[in-house]
């Protein structure tokens, strides 16, 4: 008989750093476009997998000296091969015992809502529309269009690995934001995992909104909602101007940006000190001009800043809240900023 400690333990012993087991009905008023029951309708279980980020992943890009090992070892390693080398294998030891396994790896969305934000296209942008309209078409009128992408934070909570903080985002006691998810459904019946109800993570210091370049995240305003009748809570987000100066958009954390990067569109001086919001519409022209400075890796985007989750890593470590304790800590001085002036 398959148990849940059984697929916790392989999942281990395949590489997972930590696995959570949810119920489906976890997802109880989640909109259809993002409801994973409707990948698979039979699944009875919902595994979580938590994958770390090793912490010397992101050593560059906090002296501000070296940029693309995160991306491509922290992101795209993660996403594109390990992950789901053990996605497969536990599939197939589930599938062994004569259940069904069905796995969603990380990846971005080419559906009927924003993998930005999960608004619907027509609400994010006319461009998101039209890509909406484009590659996505319910089957059956009961149906949402395809592809389904459910929020993965979310589903990390609903498997009780960890927490949303205040950024956004998630945080496991093990590795704090350092990790990245991955899941599969089942129709094995498996005892699920209470949600995770340890000491907060997350205290609310907000060093991720005063260390983010672009100003992104409120220090007011907030996002709230109702999971598996567990109130979860983050700080409201501006997406598209977040995946912009992530990229570089802001002149101090972007060590590569040409001084003219911005020149000739609207407000090219605001964005460049995080004052204007970026729309979706012209996120696309930004990201061309932002990535053409920089030579690139693994396709995945170049982070310029990683504030947030710097500032997070080094929040954690001060209050010794993680149980991955390290010798020495992540941060031993200010911040850097870069010290020139752009102009647009």
């Amino acid at each position: 008989m398959l148990t849940a400690e059984m697929v916790k333990r392989f999942g281990r012993e395949c590489g997972a750093d930590a696995v959570g087991i949810g119920s489906p009905d976890r997802f109880d008023g989640a909109p259809r476009e993002m409801d994973p029951r409707y990948i698979f309708p039979a699944a009875k279980s919902v595994i979580g997998f938590i994958f770390r980020i090793p912490r010397g992943y992101i050593r560059g890009i906090e002296e501000g000296t070296h940029f693309f090992q995160y991306p491509s070892m922290g992101y795209s390693s993660i996403n594109e091969t390990f992950a789901p080398s053990v996605l497969y294998q536990v599939g197939r030891f589930i599938e062994d015992q004569g259940y069904e396994a069905c796995v969603y790896r990380n990846t971005g969305g080419r559906g009927p809502v924003s993998d930005m934000t999960g608004k619907p296209g027509g609400e994010e942008s006319p461009e998101l529309e039209k890509r909406a309209v484009r590659y996505s078409r319910a089957v059956a009128p009961d149906r949402p269009p395809p592809d389904v992408q459910f929020h993965f934070r979310i589903a990390a909570f609903t498997c009780g690995l960890g927490e949303i903080g205040y950024s956004k985002m998630f945080m496991t006691p093990q590795f704090g934001p350092l990790n990245r998810q991955a899941f599969l459904f089942t129709d094995a019946e498996l005892e699920p995992d209470p949600l995770y109800a340890g000491p907060p993570l997350c205290n609310r210091c907000m060093a991720c909104v005063s260390q983010c370049s672009g100003h992104c995240l409120s220090a007011t305003e907030t996002v709230r909602i109702t999971v598996a009748g567990r109130p979860v809570e983050w700080a409201k987000l501006d997406e598209w101007k977040c995946f912009a100066h992530y990229i570089g958009a802001a002149k101090e954390s972007n060590p590569f940006m040409p001084r003219d990067v911005f020149k000739g569109l609207p407000d090219g001086d605001r964005i460049l000190r995080g004052e204007r919001t970026i729309t979706a519409d012209e996120y696309g022209e930004i990201a061309r001009r932002i990535r053409s400075s920089y030579p690139g890796c693994a396709h995945y985007n170049p982070p310029k800043c990683g504030g947030c989750l710097r500032a997070c890593i080094a929040s954690c470590e001060r209050r010794g809240i993680l149980q991955n304790k390290m010798v020495n800590p992540f941060r031993t001085g200010k911040p850097w900023k870069v010290e020139w002036e752009a102009k647009a």
